[in-house]
């Protein structure tokens, strides 16, 4: 991304964020010791002026967005792990994996039982088969959470307190 690209997306960030703030006067009201013109520089896309890291902070931290580090983060080829969406993510890879081990235990069950007396009557074979489609559905949910992970670089699934 060149020098003009960064500045016009950052430049539309720090905008996002003023107006989250409630425009340049719910800015203003937050930031208490900046002025309306400073504020103003800031949300114009044709001043090169940037917000300081301090606002930048103080506006994410009043908004609740993190719009601007998104944005910085973004131009050097990183992005955001929302914590409610890892979490999720966790969930999901965890209870997928606890499905297909069960999953895996029924298919070996049905088969132990049908085997036990040395031939698999029709019955038997298909309640096997069911077992093996249910196992198969199962991997397939897993594999795309597995998948969901690998798109997204990894996941902790251990957590470190925070």
């Amino acid at each position: 991304m060149n020098l003009i690209a960064r500045l016009a997306r950052i430049k539309a960030a720090q905008a996002e964020l003023i107006s989250r703030a409630g425009g340049i006067d719910g800015a203003v009201a937050t930031l208490e010791t900046t002025g309306r013109s400073t504020i103003g520089r800031w949300n114009n896309a044709d001043d090169p002026t940037l917000m300081s890291l301090d606002a930048l902070i103080r506006l994410e931290a009043a908004t609740g967005s993190s719009c601007m580090t998104a944005a910085l983060a973004e131009m050097n080829g990183r992005r955001l792990a929302d914590r409610d969406a890892e979490a999720a993510q966790q969930v999901s890879v965890m209870s997928r994996h606890a499905e297909a081990i069960l999953q895996a235990g029924e298919l070996m069950a049905a088969g132990a039982a049908a085997f036990a007396d040395g031939k698999v009557s029709p019955n038997e074979a298909a309640v096997i088969d069911r077992a093996a489609a249910q196992l198969e559905r199962g991997l397939a949910e897993y594999r795309k959470a597995l998948a969901g992970i690998r798109a997204s670089g990894g996941l902790s699934v251990v957590s470190g307190g925070n």
